[in-house]
């Protein structure tokens, strides 16, 4: 369902003690007002026509900026003395409202926080703090032979934190599934909100919890992840003039032994309206388009099998180096925010299609017509090949909206709902207890990101 309301928060703290919170943390050049206090409460909302005029009142009081550990424990410490909430940012590229605070309080910026500080030349597993962007980090992986699992469309500006905290998915989703998938996040590190932080070191397990949790249940300062192998991918865009040769080769793709680390496909009006790279022609009427990063091994096969299917190459080249625009940027959501950009009266939707996607893919059209334009993204998810929805959406309202949601989940579709800003509301749905434990123990007064965590609401009788 899609919310109407904020949750019940506490009200704006007060004055004077936002006033004493400044001036203890004076040493750090706190930000009290202005636009860049509106930049640092705010982050890619807007995708949404139901957030954009719910959180738009939605702003810190005060805005801090470190760049050390002892910064950061001096801040928190102070919040928690002072019981100012506090709601942790970095490049602010989600679009659920992730680090939009909602009871005002205090936002820390931690993009100062961006060393990689360790990659074991063995087995790639590497320890990077969460201010650090993935494109600094991929940078450095790729000097040493390694490269990134998985990374968004934003990689240019994504801090590695914010991605784990609020990003689910992405580039490298068909090899290696989601974030929450056992084995892509291996470690924490985390500070707790008290009057005298602590400063844990979690393993796998205690770290799920804080995956994909809007930094509500604990302050990440460093992550240890796994990396690959690093890979020369090649850049395909394909063509077709059926939809149908083009759905069926997007299910076949994924069943082959063609090393791809992203494969998506885009309906013709979705793909005649995206800016395409240096030298790639638009599409011709009609044409769908898939678009793919495949390893150099796989173009000895690759382009004579999509042939043989119906697709026609129409251009190629290397990701590396590559002139302008990347690839990546007309996936995911990407295709969303170049769409919006000609096309402000849609929005979008997250779904996870059933194994056998065509019935709820035909439902779909039937009943919303040319209103519903389909981006789809090849993913495994729990070991299994299956189809990400991120279609595109003629905003007909807030109910229509509801109705459409509801009608996807009637379907056996899982939805994302990216008009919810609950982490609960926008995963899968349902509270999970450890997500609660872990914020109990790491924010027992609940200051961190209020209103974002469900469970941590019902819990308190705030819901």
């Amino acid at each position: 369902m899609v919310i109407r309301s904020l949750p019940v928060l506490p009200p704006p703290v007060d004055d004077a003690r936002i006033a004493s919170l400044a001036e203890e943390l004076s040493a750090l050049s706190p930000i009290r007002q202005g636009e860049e206090l509106a930049r640092l409460s705010s982050d890619f909302h807007a995708y949404s026509p139901v957030l954009e005029p719910l959180l738009a009142p939605c702003r810190a009081q005060l805005a801090v900026r470190v760049h050390s550990l002892d910064a950061l424990r001096q801040v928190v410490s102070a919040c928690a003395r002072h019981a100012v909430p506090l709601t942790l940012r970095g490049a602010g590229t989600g679009n659920y409202g992730q680090c939009v605070p909602l009871a005002g309080g205090l936002v820390i910026d931690l993009s100062g926080l961006r060393q990689l500080r360790q990659l074991d030349p063995i087995s790639g597993v590497f320890t990077a703090e969460a201010g650090i962007t993935l494109a600094s980090l991929d940078l450095q992986l790729t000097e040493r032979g390694r490269g990134l699992r998985l990374a968004p469309s934003t990689l240019r500006s994504s801090s590695l934190g914010g991605f784990i905290a609020g990003g689910a998915g992405g580039v490298g989703s068909l090899r290696w599934g989601f974030l929450r998938d056992a084995g892509n996040l291996l470690g924490l590190e985390v500070m707790t909100v008290e009057p005298e932080p602590r400063l844990l070191q979690l393993d796998a397990e205690a770290s799920a919890p804080l995956n994909h949790a809007y930094g509500t249940n604990g302050i990440l300062t460093a992550l240890t992840l796994p990396s690959c192998a690093a890979v020369d991918w090649q850049q395909l865009v394909v063509g077709f003039m059926s939809w149908e040769a083009a759905l069926d080769t997007l299910q076949e793709l994924s069943h082959t032994a063609l090393l791809l680390n992203n494969a998506a496909l885009l309906e013709a009006p979705v793909a005649a309206a995206l800016p395409w790279p240096s030298g790639c022609t638009p599409p011709r009427a009609g044409e769908h388009r898939l678009l793919l990063l495949a390893a150099p091994d796989a173009m000895a096969v690759l382009p004579a099998w999509l042939a043989t299917r119906g697709g026609t190459l129409q251009w190629q080249e290397p990701q590396a180096g590559g002139r302008g625009l990347p690839l990546r940027e007309l996936c995911w959501n990407h295709t969303t925010l170049h769409w919006r950009g000609s096309h402000p009266d849609w929005t979008y939707l997250q779904l996870l299609l059933p194994a056998d996607p065509q019935p709820a893919m035909a439902s779909l059209r039937q009943r919303w017509g040319e209103d519903l334009l389909w981006h789809l993204e090849a993913v495994r998810q729990d070991g299994a090949v299956r189809l990400s929805g991120l279609p595109l959406v003629r905003f007909r309202g807030v109910e229509a909206l509801a109705d459409l949601i509801d009608h996807c989940r009637g379907l056996g579709v899982l939805v994302f709902d990216p008009h919810e800003c609950s982490v609960e509301d926008g995963g899968m749905g349902q509270i999970d207890p450890a997500q609660v434990a872990a914020k109990s123990a790491h924010d027992p007064a609940g200051l961190l990101n209020p209103g974002k965590l469900r469970g941590w609401l019902e819990r308190a009788g705030q819901s």
